[in-house]
């Protein structure tokens, strides 16, 4: 199975993708959000088509105590819109994925934070 792992923010949205055979994933260049939802919503099924993807894993914002804050709902509500994609959706909590992207010298943090995310679901399925 191959996953496409969406770093969701309010400008930009870190992608990576990988799969459970090998467990190998690879950063792809973050996607700077438009104006419009349908726009992201078409963007990502294209890549995720383009990827052979068949899971969208999507990093839930949770507060240090594991609670959804406002940016959770936020993801929330995206995560939802991505019904008419087909494509099933996990939520993965990404708590310090991006200082874990960071920590390990990612160039464009929100893709490091996918690819830790990505990296952190794999390793859960083992």
């Amino acid at each position: 199975m191959r996953y496409l792992a969406l770093d969701v923010g309010d400008r930009r949205i870190g992608l990576a993708v990988g799969d459970d055979a090998f467990g190998i994933t690879r950063a792809l260049p973050t996607l700077r959000r438009s104006r419009r939802l349908a726009t992201d919503i078409e963007r990502i099924a294209a890549i995720a088509h383009g990827e052979e993807v068949g899971t969208l894993v999507i990093g839930l914002p949770l507060t240090l105590r594991g609670d959804d804050g406002p940016q959770a709902e936020r993801v929330r509500r995206f995560a939802a819109a991505l019904a008419p994609t087909g494509l099933s959706v996990e939520l993965y909590d990404e708590r310090n994925t991006t200082v874990e992207a960071l920590h390990r010298g990612a160039d464009d943090p929100d893709a490091g934070a996918a690819r830790v995310l990505l990296e952190d679901f794999l390793s859960t399925k083992r």
